[in-house]
């Protein structure tokens, strides 16, 4: 029963990685946009849904002690809208310069939480957050199924609407924008306007995943959203495949079984005085299982983003003969 109730607990943490995911998947896999930020938009729907429905127990700004649903859905408002004023204001930089960006607007997100603690708690952070199905508490097993199932549920609308959008036009045009913006645009798209519609929506679905995760643990603190955060998801959404829903969701179940099971080995085989160098090993696991992938399927397990040339085998252009014709 006990290893029962440790799946349910693994499976929930593991869905609630592939809504991230699948949020960075519409902005990157989707459409180009280079962002590492993304650990700022789960922390704003993560405070926003806390705040909106935790009880005032500590004299902090909020406690309004609204319903889980009514945050879930504020938390994606208010993520969405961060994302969008972000991506109006520097999706004209591309690239490293976008990167750059999208870093400074996790960082100011992670100071404003640390520092302002009359509204966020400050290091302390915010505690006693409503959990779905808390009158099961006391029997793990039953609440971990029950928490597991509505992640889920959550994921599986997530990942079908993002289907639906991808294989529409909105979702073809950001495909046309991701390999040939100059193409597109002469066919008389907008690539600012739509580079600005799928930022909103990713970062709206990773404020979802913030809110669903601060309900699920109870208790959020600005050390929740470092950039380790920001590096498992991009390595989750590079070893499931860029481009492909299900590679974000197969790819987060994935690095989240190495990561927690090399954990888990450190803490069996490690003191606790060597517990803080022996974590390192999970930067190392994953960083080995991501070039073995990255050289065995170079576009992940499931990516449909253009193939990159091999080295050493530049590809061969026709020569013309003496007569000027290509063979």
């Amino acid at each position: 029963m006990d290893l029962v109730g440790y799946g349910a607990f693994f499976l929930t943490t593991a869905l609630i990685f592939s809504l991230i995911t699948l949020g960075l998947n519409l902005q990157w896999g989707l459409t180009g946009l280079f962002n590492v930020g993304l650990a700022g938009f789960v922390a704003i729907g993560a405070y926003t849904s806390a705040l909106l429905t935790t009880p005032d127990t500590a004299g902090r700004f909020g406690g309004f002690d609204m319903p889980i649903l009514i945050g879930w859905l504020a938390a994606m408002m208010v993520a969405g809208t961060a994302a969008a004023v972000t991506g109006f204001a520097t999706l004209r930089l591309r690239s490293d310069y976008l990167a750059i960006t999208t870093f400074g607007v996790a960082v100011v997100v992670q100071l404003v939480a640390l520092n302002a603690q009359s509204l966020t708690g400050g290091p302390f952070g915010v505690g006693f957050i409503p959990r779905p199905f808390a009158t099961l508490a006391e029997t793990p097993l039953l609440f971990n199924l029950s928490n597991l199932s509505i992640v889920a549920v959550v994921t599986l609308v997530v990942f079908l609407a993002l289907e639906h959008l991808s294989r529409s036009p909105w979702g073809r045009v950001l495909k046309a924008l991701r390999e040939d913006e100059r193409a597109a645009i002469s066919l008389g798209k907008s690539a600012r306007f739509y580079r600005v519609q799928a930022f909103a929506v990713g970062g709206a679905i990773m404020g979802l995943a913030g809110a669903v995760q601060a309900h699920f643990i109870g208790f959020i603190a600005p050390d929740n959203y470092v950039p380790t955060l920001t590096f498992q998801v991009w390595v989750m959404l590079i070893v499931g495949g860029s481009g492909s829903n299900k590679g974000a969701v197969i790819g987060s179940i994935l690095v989240w079984a190495i990561w927690a099971g090399s954990g888990a080995l450190t803490s069996v085989l490690f003191t606790p005085e060597q517990q803080a160098r022996a974590a390192s090993l999970q930067i190392v696991a994953i960083g080995v299982m991501l070039c073995v992938i990255l050289l065995v399927r170079p576009n992940g397990l499931f990516g449909d983003m253009p193939r990159p040339p091999r080295f050493g085998k530049p590809e061969r252009k026709p020569v013309a003969d003496e007569s000027g014709a290509t063979p």
